[in-house]
């Protein structure tokens, strides 16, 4: 087995009255692809955060290459975070910046890389997301699916160990949605170690290497692509699909 790059450990999340996660356990080895499925406030979108620390777990642990954070050892958080992807559903570009700006900056601020090297290495990754030509144009004046593969640039520039992705197309026109996808199922292909919250059920299955469907703060089932998207275990694991993948083939 290779090495366990991302290990999330009973973790517990509340909100108030409301327990968002219930004892959730996961890893992510170097290279898989993890696909996280699930109805709408199943806790797909907590989980996620609660690995970078974004939002802090009230019970269990979060590892990262090996190394358990503490929430309250802020600088050692910073400093594992910086090492982690983040592309969320909105794309957070900075507006002052141009498109070559954002990618360079926390590569430039955070990391203390020569900046030579950081644009260098930039122009590479906006080729690489097909916006080469767009290196110098402000967010303003991009689609959403160009702002969303910005983000992904600027995600890499950080040379990180693992991508966590948080429904990367919901916020996107369906005409938009398959060059997101494509960037990403090339970065797949690369062999990155990646956790995909989605609604993408055809590319969730046809991407990752193992796939967690989430229900109510649990995992209710865990497997092969083969096994959840087309054979799932479960009754509530098998509707939720079934529904997702028909409403897919209905647009």
């Amino acid at each position: 087995m290779s090495e366990a790059v991302i290990e999330v450990r009973a973790v517990r999340k509340r909100f108030g009255a409301h327990e968002v996660l219930r004892g959730v356990s996961l890893t992510a080895h170097q290279g898989e692809v993890v696909a996280i499925i699930g109805a709408s406030g199943s806790g797909k979108s907590t989980l996620l955060r609660c690995i970078p620390l974004l939002e802090a777990p009230d019970e269990g642990e979060i590892v990262i290459g090996g190394e358990r954070l503490d929430p309250a050892n802020r600088h050692q958080v910073e400093r594992v975070r910086a090492t982690l992807g983040f592309v969320f559903q909105s794309f957070n570009l900075w507006p002052h910046r141009t498109v070559l700006g954002n990618v360079i900056e926390a590569p430039v601020h955070v990391q203390r890389r020569p900046r030579g090297e950081c644009v260098a290495e930039a122009e590479a990754l906006l080729a690489k997301v097909g916006l080469a030509d767009k290196r110098d144009a402000w967010p303003n004046e991009l689609s959403g699916g160009q702002q969303q593969r910005a983000a992904i640039a600027r995600a890499l520039a950080m040379r990180p160990r693992a991508l966590l992705f948080d429904e990367p197309t919901s916020a996107l026109d369906p005409e938009l949605v398959g060059e997101v996808l494509r960037v990403i199922r090339a970065l797949a292909e690369e062999g990155r170690t990646m956790l995909i919250v989605t609604h993408e059920m055809s590319f969730a299955a046809d991407v990752s290497s193992r796939a967690i469907f989430l229900d109510d703060g649990v995992i209710a089932e865990e497997g092969p692509p083969g096994q959840i998207f087309r054979d799932p275990a479960t009754e509530r694991c098998r509707a939720f699909v079934r529904r997702h993948l028909e409403r897919h083939l209905g647009r």
